[in-house]
């Protein structure tokens, strides 16, 4: 079965875009090709009991088990050992990228404390979109109870698309809640 997402990408937003942009055809459009999430762990990587802790949480919502990243120099201003765990790392791709991002505009950020919007300025000049959530515990899949420290989540959306306006109005369509641009 398709993911809900996926099919309103296909049926709705893809020809509206299509018409909006006067793309030729609708593969011409920007597409959502993988979501990136991120855990950085710093020092705590190190301890593998909580290494652990956080790799459970990480793949309860991603869906798939995370990979563990690693340090790639040692700087001894940072306290970091080459080699030594850093942090988690999931890459998401086709229909488990679209069931998160079903999940994460619905569910989870409307359940961010005081949240007012994302910023839309955040894309790069390639379109991708990347932002931060600094309480990964807003995600229904985590035991708030089991849950030792909450730590922070990075959410790269990787955008194959021809500017970074294209983008924006693909995820303002699928109802990203974005800070409107105020023009003064």
């Amino acid at each position: 079965m398709e993911p809900r997402l996926k099919e309103i990408i296909k049926k709705e937003i893809q020809p509206v875009l299509k018409e909006k942009f006067g793309y030729k055809n609708l593969y011409m459009g920007p597409k959502i090709y993988k979501v990136i999430l991120n855990m950085g762990l710093g020092l705590d990587g190190n301890d593998s009991k909580i290494l652990k802790s956080c790799e459970e949480d990480l793949a309860k919502i991603a869906g798939q088990k995370p990979v563990v990243t690693k340090f790639k120099k040692s700087i001894a201003n940072f306290k970091t050992r080459k080699n030594t765990n850093s942090g988690l790392k999931v890459t998401l791709r086709k229909n488990k990228m679209y069931e998160f991002l079903d999940r994460l505009i619905n569910i989870a950020l409307p359940r961010i404390k005081d949240f007012r919007g994302l910023n839309p300025n955040s894309f790069d000049k390639f379109g991708n979109y990347t932002f931060g959530i600094k309480e990964h515990i807003v995600f229904p899949e985590v035991n708030f109870d089991k849950v030792e420290k909450i730590r922070g989540l990075d959410i790269t959306i990787s955008i194959k698309t021809q500017n970074k306006d294209h983008s924006y109005e693909l995820l303002k369509k699928i109802n990203f809640p974005f800070i409107e641009k105020r023009s003064n």
